[in-house]
């Protein structure tokens, strides 16, 4: 399954490289670029607490519309405002479970034999802004790129899954989870095939997620391509 979504995607890249190509800007003064976009990330995580670790692949997919506002007469530098969508999961080794009076705990899992499965995911609405820079012309199709901005996110749901000896456990919207998720981002390339980059400035818990006493101040980082079109 996971083989048959990279191929979707890679034929997904190519047609928008095709429909770049084949949509022409001839004679328009007034020209923008770079209007929807669709990605995938390894997501990551940074500031772990000491003894957890990342398993498997865990995953990021993006997509949304941005609205592009070029600044000067070139129209080879925009800024763009945004609204979009993110799903993305975390293959890891941290439990997250009820007491006997309802309340959430937290607790590493040091033994990867005790269970098969043990993950959270979040689902966001996010607020790109970006500072774009490119070396495209009226005529151009192909150019090189770099974007870099601030992105701000909501996440609407989110769900941790366990299954393994204590059984099989899920729970959806942890109230522990920060609602909102902020960071910066950067992408860079040239026309289909684009390097993306994701640094959270938030923690992906409150404050009041505790492990062992201590807050838990893990963030996103993610790693992938983003792919444009007009």
């Amino acid at each position: 399954m996971k083989n048959f979504f990279f191929i979707l995607l890679f034929i997904f890249g190519s047609y928008l490289g095709f429909s770049q190509e084949t949509q022409s800007k001839a004679g328009d003064s007034l020209y923008k670029e770079d209007q929807f976009y669709v990605g995938i990330t390894y997501n990551l995580l940074g500031n772990i607490p000491s003894n957890l670790s990342q398993s498997g692949f865990s995953t990021g997919f993006h997509l949304g519309f941005i609205k592009d506002i070029p600044i000067n007469k070139r129209r080879n530098l925009a800024i763009g405002i945004g609204v979009g969508y993110s799903a993305n999961s975390f293959n890891q080794n941290l439990l997250v479970n009820k007491d006997s009076f309802g309340n959430f705990e937290y607790s590493i899992l040091s033994d990867s034999d005790t269970y098969s499965k043990n993950k959270f995911s979040m689902h966001l609405v996010e607020l790109p802004i970006e500072f774009r820079w490119r070396t495209s012309t009226a005529t151009d199709y192909a150019f090189w790129r770099i974007y870099t901005g601030f992105k701000l996110g909501y996440v609407f749901t989110n769900t941790t899954k366990h299954v393994g000896d204590l059984g099989a456990l899920k729970y959806n919207n942890v109230n522990e989870f920060n609602n909102f998720q902020y960071g910066l981002t950067l992408s860079v390339g040239y026309n289909t095939w684009n390097l993306h980059l994701y640094y959270a400035l938030s923690s992906i818990f409150s404050n009041d997620a505790k492990l062992n006493g201590d807050k838990i101040e893990m963030n996103v980082i993610k790693v992938g391509l983003m792919f444009y079109i007009l």
